[in-house]
């Protein structure tokens, strides 16, 4: 399959290119002196779908564009990643994860620190970089996240499937060919249309946490709390429904 070395290039790159146009599509829309300011909520959805597409297609000849934990927990459940390359995806991830919202930050600084920088005016940062729920409630906000991310790994095997290519012989990545990266890009964009209302669709706890950590670590102005209290929920709730995907798979097959 895919080196170590060729795995972590490819993660890093590939998350690092998905958490710049998610982080960035929701710096556009939330902040103050952005041209896209309140574009809305399917802005934001297509953001993230076209980040996943770039992120994997850039990702994909080196390491089969996982992006995600809960995926690659989820391929390794479904025998198709070893399990022995999961820490070096993981730890790719985060990486990139980490990088990616560094660039948005950089790309949006005179909004971080210039426009939000008036008390009166400044919006809470956070959104730019994790999620939160709507209505705050612990137990529903985890289903949510298992569901959701149920709901992008099992078609994600399922696409695979489809190719003809037998499960473990993926020799093109985790899609098997070039166009279902491109359907999972769709399939991220309805995700978040459909079911990303309660809590933002983490669906991916790189995609929460890395950022979250940067939004702990820069001094924004005004930039208010960094919930790490609901921190845990898009870490979970992902790499549940993760398994659970996987298992949907494997009971098919």
């Amino acid at each position: 399959m895919y080196s170590n070395g060729d795995i972590f290039v490819g993660e890093v790159i590939g998350t690092a290119i998905l958490i710049l146009f998610g982080a960035g599509v929701c710096a556009a829309v939330n902040l103050n002196k952005s041209k896209a300011n309140n574009a809305g909520w399917v802005v934001v959805s297509f953001g993230w779908g076209l980040g996943v597409m770039a992120g994997a297609y850039t990702a994909n000849p080196l390491s089969g564009g996982h992006l995600n934990p809960a995926v690659t927990l989820g391929l390794a459940v479904a025998d198709v990643t070893e399990w022995a390359d999961v820490p070096v995806y993981v730890g790719a991830q985060m990486i990139g994860a980490i990088v990616g919202a560094l660039l948005a930050w950089a790309l949006y600084y005179a909004q971080f620190q210039v426009a939000n920088k008036d008390p009166e005016t400044a919006v809470p940062t956070l959104g730019v970089f994790a999620t939160a729920p709507e209505v705050r409630h612990p137990a529903a906000n985890l289903v949510t996240e298992i569901i959701a991310t149920a709901a992008l790994v099992t078609p994600l095997l399922f696409f695979s499937k489809n190719t003809g290519i037998a499960v473990g012989e993926f020799e093109n990545g985790i899609y098997g060919s070039g166009i279902n990266v491109l359907l999972v890009g769709l399939l991220v964009v309805g995700i978040g249309l459909s079911l990303g209302g309660p809590t933002g669709y983490a669906i991916n706890p790189a995609r929460d946490l890395g950022p979250r950590l940067v939004h702990t670590a820069l001094p924004i102005p005004n930039k208010g709390t960094n919930d790490w209290g609901y921190a845990w929920v898009p870490v979970a709730g992902p790499l549940i429904g993760g398994v659970l995907g996987a298992l949907v798979f494997n009971a098919a097959f």
